[in-house]
C-alpha cells in the first residue's frame, strides 16, 4: 500500500507494529557487490535502540537484525535484500487502557478514522519502532556512500531552551558519540542532560533540534522542479515521527538578510569551484553545489507523558488517561541516526538517478 515505501531507485519498504512479533522491511535497488560490514550495521542498531540510557525509554530490546534474502558471502547479490528485527520485548497489557480511548498527541484518531480498527498496542504501526528499519538501510546506505567519501554527521543543538551556541565548524562532531545526548560540546551536552533529567521526574517530555552536516557531496544531485534535492530532505525528515519542522541553510533566518548578503558568492580555491559562505545549505535551485549540506529538523516533545490528561472515548465519552509503559523524555539522542539514515536514503538515491543521466548521454 502506498505510504509504506521511500525512495525511487534504491527503495525501502517497511512492515509492522511495535508490539507485534516482528518488524522488518525490503530494500530494492541496491547495487550489486557491496561488501557489508555486519559489525557497523550492528553499532548503527546500537545507536537507535532503547535502552541505551538514562534518558530513553527503559523497552529492552536487542535490535539484532536477520537478513533474510539479497546478501551472499557477506555481499549484495542486487536482489530485494529481506530482513527483519524480532520484537522481544512486548508488554500489550501496558496500553489495554487506551483501546477505546484517544491518547492526546498521538495518531490514536486519525488511525481509526483512516482503517476502521487500529492496533493501540504501542501505537502500532504509527509507533517510532518502525524507525528501526529506517536504520537498517541507512547503514547500508551509508556502506555505499563511503565509497564516495561522503560523511553524514547528525548531532544534538538543542533541547527545550538549552541551545548549543558554538558553530559546528569549531566542534569535532564526531565527538558527539561520547555524550548519550548526541551533543558535540561537552558543557552544552550537561547542561542538556541535566534539563531531561528534571523533566523525566515531573513526568514530562520535551523536545529540541538536530542539525546534519553532509560533507564530499558531488556538485549536480538532485533533479528539477518536483523532485528538488532539498524537497526530498525534507519529505525524508518530515516521514520520522515527531518531526515538526525542517530548514535548510539558512532556513527561516533568511528573512532576516538582504539579496546582497545572502547571496552565495563563487570563488576558486585550490583549483576547485566553492562559495564563501553557505546560505544555501549547499543547495541551489534544487542541485546539490558540491558545498557542505546544512540542515535543521525540528522534534516534538514526545506526546506520552506520566500525568494524567484528558480525553474522550471511541463513543464521544469525556474521561481521563494516565499513560502507561516505557517511553523517552526527549525522542532526540535516539533519532540522530534516524536523521542520518534517511539523509542517506535520498543521497543514495540521487547518486544513483544521476549514473543513470551519466550513462545515458555518454
Amino acid at each position: 500500500m502506498a505510504g509504506n515505501s521511500f525512495g525511487t531507485l534504491f527503495r525501502l519498504s517497511t512492515f509492522g507494529e511495535s508490539h507485534g512479533s516482528a518488524i522488518g522491511g525490503i530494500i530494492e535497488g541496491c547495487p550489486p557487490g557491496i561488501e557489508l560490514d555486519m559489525d557497523f550495521i550492528a553499532t548503527e542498531m546500537a545507536r537507535r535502540k532503547p535502552g541505551q540510557s538514562a534518558i530513553t525509554t527503559a523497552r529492552n530490546e536487542s535490535d539484532t537484525v536477520e537478513f533474510l534474502s539479497g546478501i551472499f558471502k557477506s555481499k549484495t547479490l542486487g536482489t530485494p535484500i529481506g530482513f527483519i528485527i524480532r520484537n522481544k520485548d512486548v508488554k500489550p497489557d501496558d496500553y489495554s487502557e487506551i483501546e477505546h480511548t484517544f491518547r492526546p498527541g498521538h495518531a490514536d484518531f486519525t488511525y481509526e478514522k483512516k482503517y476502521g480498527l487500529r492496533d493501540y498496542r504501542g501505537g502500532g504501526r504509527s509507533s517510532a519502532r518502525e524507525t528501526a528499519c529506517r536504520v537498517v538501510a541507512g547503514a547500508i546506505a551509508k556502506l555505499i556512500l563511503k565509497a564516495y567519501d561522503i560523511h553524514i554527521n547528525a548531532f544534538v543543538t538543542q533541547v527545550g531552551p538549552i541551545k548549543l551556541e558554538v558553530p559546528f565548524e569549531k566542534l569535532d562532531l564526531n565527538s558527539a558519540e561520547a555524550s548519550i545526548i548526541r551533543c558535540p560540546h561537552a558543557e552544552t551536552a550537561q547542561q542538556m542532560i541535566d534539563y531531561i533529567e528534571i523533566i523525566k521526574a515531573e513526568g514530562d517530555t520535551v523536545g529540541g533540534i538536530i542539525q546534519a552536516v553532509i560533507k564530499n557531496v558531488p556538485a549536480g544531485l538532485g533533479e528539477p522542479v518536483f523532485d528538488k534535492l532539498q524537497a526530498q530532505l525534507g519529505k525524508a525528515m518530515l516521514s520520522i515521527n515527531a518531526v515538526k519542522g525542517f530548514e535548510i541553510g539558512s532556513g527561516f533566518d533568511s528573512v532576516n538578510y538582504k539579496g546582497s548578503a545572502l547571496n552565495d558568492v563563487f570563488e576558486m580555491r585550490d583549483g576547485k569551484m566553492v562559495t564563501t559562505t553557505n546560505h544555501s545549505g549547499g543547495i541551489q535551485g534544487g542541485i546539490s553545489n558540491g558545498m557542505p549540506i546544512v540542515f535543521k529538523v525540528a522534534f516534538k516533545p514526545v506526546s506520552t507523558i506520566m500525568k494524567t490528561q484528558k480525553s474522550v472515548t471511541k463513543t464521544g465519552k469525556e474521561t481521563s488517561l494516565t499513560a502507561k509503559g516505557r517511553h523517552d523524555p526527549c525522542v532526540l539522542p535516539r533519532a540522530v541516526p534516524i536523521v542520518e539514515s534517511m539523509a542517506a536514503l535520498v543521497l543514495v538515491d540521487f547518486l544513483l538517478l544521476q549514473k543513470t543521466i551519466e550513462t545515458s548521454t555518454s
